[in-house]
C-alpha cells in the first residue's frame, strides 16, 4: 500500500519513482480517489526535479492504460502515424495521411484542436461541411481497415487519463515538462494501435521549442520514451522560422493542400510555391512507409509518396476519406467576396525574419484560432504569406495579406501581423527545412 505523501516527497527529493508508485499516482487520479491537490503537487515536482527516460516510459503506459488499445491485426503493414508539436501553416496532417493510405499502410489518426499560437489539423478538417471528426472508436477502426485513413479527434475512451492530468496541468503551470510531454503524446499515439510514429518536431520563432537545442532535446526524449514503451519512433527537427507553405488559417489550409493534391492553381498561386510543404510532406510520409515495413529505404520510400501524390492516388484516397466521414467537398468553396487587408514592405530589401508567434496570435485575432475554448473558430480568417525569408522585396511590395468577416477583428489583428516580419538590408542565412533526423528501433 503507497502512501500518495510519501511519493511526492520522494520526487520533491529529486528521486526516481518505480513504475508501481507511477501508476498507484496515475491511477487514483483518473478514479477519483485521489484529489487535486496531491496529483498537482506530484506534477509541480516533476517539473522542478525532473523523471528519466524510463519513468517518462512507465507514465506513457500508466496514462495509456487508464482507456481503451486499439488493436490491429492481419494488415499488410504496420499501422503508423505521424505527429507535429506545431506550428504556422502547418498543414501536413491533411496530405500525410491520404499520400500513406494511397500507399496501402493504414494511418489511424488522432488529432488536435488549436494548441497555442498554433492551428490544430481538426479545426482544418471541420472547415470542410460536414466533416466528422468525432467518430466512435470502433467506425474509426472500420474506416482504417476499410480505407487505410482515418482522421478523428481524441475520445473519451482514449487516455482519460491524460484528459483529466493535462486539464490540471494548464491551470497549475506545470506543462512545461519535457517527461510530462512525452507521456502526454505518447500515450494517446500508442493508444490508436500504431507499432510507428514519424515526430515532426519544430524549432524556431513559430515553433513552441525556440532553439534547435531544446528541439534535439525534446526529439531524442520523445524517441527514446517511444523505444522503451515498445514504439519505433523517427523524429524530424524541422524549420519553424517561417510559416509553412503560403497560407494560414482553416479553409485557406485546406484550399493549399487541394491545390497540392491536384496540382492546380488557388487564388492565383501556383502550386509550386507551396514546394516547402509538399517536401516535408514527403519525407515525413517516406519514413512512415519505412517503419511500417512496406519500404526499405527512405529515398524510394519518398520516390513512391511523390508518384502516389503526381498520379492522383494521393486525391483520391482524400476524397475517399472526407465522404467516409461525412465531408462533401463539392460544397467546399472559399469566399471570392471576402475583404482583404495588407501589409507592405516600409523600405526595400530581403525579408530578414518571422515572428511566428505574433503571426499565429494574429491568426487567433483575426477568428482562425481560439483565446478560450468556448471560442468559434471562422474557417475563411487567413494570411497569405506573399514573400517568404530571403526573398527580395521593393518598398511597398506586399508582405502580408489577411481577411477575416469582421473588420474590428482585422483591426485588432494587424499590430500583431505588423511586428511578424522584418525586413533586412541583406538576405539573413538560410535554415535548412530538415535540420536533423533522430531513429531509435
Amino acid at each position: 500500500m503507497f502512501l500518495p505523501a510519501q511519493i511526492i516527497k520522494k520526487k520533491r527529493d529529486g528521486l526516481c519513482l518505480n513504475k508501481d508508485e507511477i501508476e498507484f499516482m496515475v491511477k487514483g487520479y483518473y478514479q477519483g480517489d485521489l484529489p487535486d491537490y496531491q496529483m498537482a503537487a506530484l506534477l509541480m515536482a516533476i517539473v522542478l526535479k525532473g523523471m528519466t527516460k524510463q519513468e517518462a516510459a512507465d507514465l506513457t503506459l500508466s496514462m495509456l492504460h487508464s482507456g481503451d488499445v486499439l488493436s490491429f491485426s492481419g494488415l499488410s503493414y504496420l499501422p503508423v502515424d505521424k505527429h507535429s508539436t506545431g506550428g504556422i501553416g502547418d498543414k501536413t496532417s491533411l496530405l500525410i495521411a491520404p499520400i500513406v493510405a494511397a500507399c496501402g499502410v493504414p494511418v489511424p489518426m488522432i488529432a488536435g484542436r488549436g494548441l497555442g499560437h498554433t492551428g490544430g489539423t481538426l479545426d482544418k478538417l471541420e472547415s470542410i461541411p460536414g466533416f466528422n471528426t468525432q467518430l466512435t472508436l470502433d467506425t474509426f477502426k472500420k474506416q482504417v481497415l476499410s480505407l487505410s485513413g482515418a482522421i478523428i479527434g481524441q475520445t473519451k475512451e482514449i487516455c482519460p487519463a491524460d484528459k483529466k492530468m493535462y486539464a490540471l496541468r494548464d491551470v497549475t503551470g506545470t506543462v512545461e515538462s519535457i517527461a510530462l510531454i512525452c507521456g502526454s503524446i505518447l500515450s494517446k499515439k500508442i493508444a490508436e494501435g500504431i507499432k510507428g510514429l514519424v515526430m515532426d518536431v519544430k524549432w524556431g520563432t513559430g515553433a513552441f521549442m525556440k532553439t534547435q537545442a531544446q528541439a534535439e532535446e525534446l526529439a531524442t526524449w520523445l524517441a527514446e520514451t517511444a523505444a522503451k514503451s515498445g514504439l519505433k519512433t523517427t523524429a524530424f527537427i524541422t524549420d519553424m522560422n517561417q510559416p509553412l507553405g503560403r497560407f494560414v488559417g482553416n479553409a485557406i489550409e485546406v484550399l493549399e493542400c487541394l491545390s497540392i493534391f491536384k496540382n492546380e492553381p488557388v487564388l492565383g498561386w501556383d502550386p509550386k510555391t507551396f514546394a516547402d510543404t509538399v517536401e516535408l510532406s514527403l519525407r515525413l510520409s517516406a519514413e512512415m512507409l519505412c517503419l511500417s515495413g512496406h519500404s526499405t529505404d527512405h529515398e524510394s520510400a519518398y520516390n513512391t509518396c511523390a508518384n502516389v501524390l503526381k498520379d492522383g492516388r494521393a486525391y483520391k484516397k482524400f476524397v475517399e476519406m472526407c465522404e467516409a466521414q461525412g465531408g462533401n467537398l463539392q460544397q467546399f468553396h472559399f469566399p471570392t467576396d471576402l475583404s482583404w487587408d495588407t501589409l507592405s514592405a516600409d523600405s526595400a530589401g530581403f525579408i530578414d525574419s518571422f515572428d511566428g508567434e505574433s503571426m499565429g496570435y494574429g491568426a487567433i485575432a483575426l477568428g482562425a484560432g481560439r483565446k478560450q475554448t468556448t471560442d468559434i473558430i471562422d474557417p475563411f480568417a487567413s494570411i497569405i504569406v506573399h514573400k517568404k525569408r530571403g526573398e527580395r522585396v521593393a518598398k511597398g511590395d506586399v508582405i502580408l495579406s489577411y481577411t477575416s468577416k469582421e473588420l474590428s477583428r482585422r483591426e485588432a489583428a494587424r499590430p500583431l501581423l505588423q511586428k511578424s516580419f522584418v525586413v533586412g538590408k541583406t538576405a539573413p542565412p538560410s535554415f535548412d527545412l530538415i535540420f536533423k533526423k533522430i531513429s531509435v528501433q
